[in-house]
């Protein structure tokens, strides 16, 4: 049986120690964020918050146990290549967000919610794509899946990801045209979503 490299030793060590780094101060930063919410309207998030949740960790519960049952999907033409790709993708994914928590301030949330007096936020990455947040999450389970070396493990992440940030976008959107009006409406026209000039 080929073990993935992120339940081995050494790389599981190097690895779960990034994957601390990068996943701790976030879940901090962000569960504060969620308690101080409340001060704002949350009731456009429609389930969005708990599906990404349950999402995430469906995501990687899943990745793992097919990097570990389908062997036959291992990338093992350059596998330490994947790893080290995946750590790097992994931090640029919090690196990312990190951005966007700077650039958002006190609008950054976990939970869709639209506050009185907020305005469309163009600053940094936010010039380029609306949601480079969500970019970054994204990049998070790439960097994951790239990580467990298994190309089917990146299928079946990313493919999670996917239909969980589509529908919170989507929900997003709604709340913020709906409390913005024309200037979101106007900041959509001129952006993509996840990715500068494509997406």
């Amino acid at each position: 049986m080929i073990v993935p490299l992120v339940y081995s030793f050494p790389y599981g060590l190097i690895f779960w120690l990034v994957y601390g780094l990068v996943m701790l101060p976030e879940t901090l930063l962000l569960t504060g964020r969620l308690r101080r919410a409340a001060g704002g309207d949350t009731s456009g998030d429609r389930g969005s918050l708990g599906l990404i949740l349950l999402g995430v960790w469906l995501a990687i519960a899943l990745g793992s146990a097919v990097a570990f049952l389908v062997p036959a999907a291992t990338l093992r033409h350059g596998r330490l290549g994947w790893f080290w790709i995946g750590i790097a993708v992994l931090l640029a994914g919090s690196l990312l967000r990190l951005h966007c928590l700077r650039m958002l301030g006190r609008y950054f949330t976990p939970a869709v919610t639209v506050r009185e007096g907020q305005s469309v936020v163009e600053r940094g990455a936010y010039r380029f794509v609306r949601h480079p947040s969500y970019t970054g999450a994204l990049l998070l389970l790439l960097g994951f899946a790239l990580a467990l070396t298994n190309w089917l493990s990146v299928v079946v992440m990313m493919a999670i990801g996917v239909v969980i940030y589509a529908y919170r976008i989507r929900v997003e959107e709604a709340a913020l045209v709906a409390r913005l009006g024309e200037p979101y409406r106007d900041y959509m026209r001129r952006t993509r979503r996840l990715v500068p000039f494509l997406i």
